[in-house]
């Protein structure tokens, strides 16, 4: 039997044992040593295949395919550089807990350390990011079983536990082209089946314990930060309501968006807190239940900081230790939605009394918030704006700095059903347009909100948008700059202030967008920008409406609302002794 033979049954054998294992999708960025798993993958019919030529735009597309899909997918480089250009990608997919299987093509062992052109050690290369690795051994006869257990266990350890990237590391002798012609290639008498997944549950008497510690508070509250789940939104919704509790909803908590009651839920917290007195108010709090990451709002963080007789839990759906802000927490590992589901029969009604005032100050703070100005555009009231014409079932990518915050404050509880999603893991810029373009090839309609700097930052993400044809409508806020350092202390030194932080592009990305055959539209009141944005989403394929905004105005628009809102905190709570009770 030749090395070719050899070859093609070790490939074919591994790339339908992903599929047997659940994976469907397969981004490859094109190159020579990965022939065989690239050729194989696009000759193999169960799994549907997207390329990408730039490396790091890939890993950010699988990224939000992973994302809109909820499943695994594979990632396919050459050796070499290649596979570091995945890197951010897999720190993203590691923090915020995607599956991610990285193929990796590799020189083969004797072409390691000895000077061989595109061959650097690739050996455990995402280091702790990767949660697991393997280095495949060479194709040699009778190893199609081999190569079979270590497909079907690289999407057992992406899924085990909290979901995350692995990397597979092949090495490759040549000839790299495989052989389709030979018998028995893909499915041989022997599989790994895809093993059934349960989640963690507590015991009855854990449940009764935790029951008797929330029922009959006359201040409870439930926070739920960043979390994919939409049926677990809905019970932790159902929890708060029979608590009597407020649910502080993330953005990216899936609870803004849905069928579901939203009576209890508080969207307006983040601007609250900027009221002290409303921390304050807060201070005896009897205990905090957050699911899902820590919120995006860094003034809520603030506040926990400095809570001390405050009870904290955290659920989460396996064991971790996500909490950011250094206080006492006891951590509940359980699944969330089952959490809710067993503990709602079991405590008792809590009272209304602070809910309401909880729901009394966010409507304040809603008309504070949500009060539009002249016609002048402003990043927030385009947020608003935004909020109420997408259309059911359409999805939300969010890009970090100003765009994530400017929904955290402007986004309302809405009752259509919309997915909003963020790179939350590690908080970067990096990869905003290509992760939303993963997130398009999923089926939906996508709206991405980003600036021009993220824009700018990763403008290849566009090229899989023009290939497939996905529909992608961009909200583009050119404001010249980063916005968000004119809220930090930076801004306060202007010697240097323009070119380390404002970094002006001074940019017409109209050219960009043109390039890759999308329509563009630039607006600058807000009149203008709903008329564009609701052409462009009509629109098939890339759409981008840019919005001209001003650094400088943002600023003071927030601040004023900041103050405006302090003073309705104050007049509702300050002088109110019945709401600290």
């Amino acid at each position: 039997m030749s090395y070719t033979e050899h070859l093609t049954r070790y490939t074919t054998h591994f790339i339908d044992q992903l599929a047997v294992s659940g994976v469907k999708h397969a981004v490859i960025s094109p190159g020579s040593r990965s022939t065989p798993l690239a050729v194989t993958m696009a000759e193999y019919d169960g799994i549907r295949h997207w390329v990408q030529l730039d490396e790091r735009s890939a890993g950010f597309f699988a990224v939000g395919l992973a994302k809109e899909k909820q499943e695994p997918v594979a990632l396919i480089c050459t050796s070499g550089t290649a596979a570091a250009n995945y890197f951010p990608a897999v720190i993203e997919a590691y923090y915020s807990r995607v599956p991610l299987i990285v193929l990796t093509a590799d020189r083969p062992h004797e072409l390691r350390d000895v000077g061989a052109p595109q061959a650097i050690d690739q050996i455990h290369m995402y280091g702790d990011y990767a949660k697991w690795f393997h280095d495949m051994l060479i194709p040699e006869e009778n190893r199609e079983l081999y190569a079979r257990k270590q497909a079907a266990r690289s999407v057992e350890e992406a899924l085990r536990g909290h979901a995350g990237p692995v990397q597979v590391n092949f090495p490759f002798r040549e000839p790299l082209m495989p052989d389709f012609t030979l018998e028995g290639l893909w499915r041989g008498d022997t599989v790994f089946p895809e093993p059934k997944r349960g989640v963690r549950m507590l015991q009855e008497a854990e449940l009764t314990d935790y029951a008797t510690r929330f029922s009959g508070e006359e201040k409870g509250l439930i926070v739920c930060g960043p979390q994919t789940d939409p049926h677990a939104a809905e019970w932790i919704a159902k929890l708060g309501e029979k608590l009597g509790a407020p649910v502080f909803a993330d953005p990216l908590s899936q609870m803004r968006a849905g069928s579901f009651s939203k009576t209890n839920v508080i969207t307006h917290y983040d601007s609250l807190f900027r009221s002290e007195r409303f921390g304050d108010w807060l201070e005896d709090v009897d205990y905090v239940i957050r699911f899902g990451a820590m919120p995006v709002s860094k003034a809520y963080l603030k506040w926990v900081q400095r809570t001390e007789d405050t009870d904290m839990y955290v659920v989460d759906s396996d064991v971790s230790s996500r909490e950011p802000a250094g206080v006492s927490t006891e951590f509940i590992w359980a699944d969330p939605l089952s959490f809710c589901k067993d503990l709602l029969p079991l405590v008792e009604s809590g009272s209304d009394t602070f809910l309401e005032n909880m729901k009394e100050l966010d409507s304040e703070a809603a008309e504070v918030m949500l009060e539009k100005g002249k016609d002048e555009l402003y990043e927030g009231e385009a947020v608003h704006e935004v909020s109420g014409l997408l259309d059911p079932g359409s999805l939300l990518f969010v890009g970090n700095s100003m765009p994530i915050r400017d929904v955290d404050t402007f986004f309302p509880a809405v009752d259509k059903d919309i997915s909003i999603f963020a790179n939350r893991g590690a908080n970067g810029i990096d990869g905003v347009t290509s992760t939303a373009a993963g997130l398009a090839a999923g089926g939906r309609r996508v709206t991405l909100l980003t600036g021009d700097v993220s824009f700018f930052h990763d403008m290849n993400g566009l090229h899989a948008v023009k290939r497939y044809g996905l529909d992608l409508t961009i909200v583009l806020f050119n404001n010249n700059g980063g916005g968000i350092f004119s809220y930090l202390p930076q801004a306060s030194h202007p010697e240097h202030y323009e070119t380390l932080f404002g970094t002006p592009l001074d940019m017409d990305l109209s050219h960009a967008v043109h390039m890759y055959k999308g329509t563009h539209r630039k607006v600058g009141t807000r009149q203008e920008f709903v008329q564009a944005f609701q052409e462009a989403s009509q629109e098939k394929g890339l759409s981008v409406v840019e919005a001209f905004v001003s650094r400088e105005t943002h600023v003071a628009y927030h601040r004023n609302k900041w103050t405006l809102l302090d003073e309705k905190v104050r007049d509702k709570v300050g002088n109110d002794e019945s709401h600290s009770e």
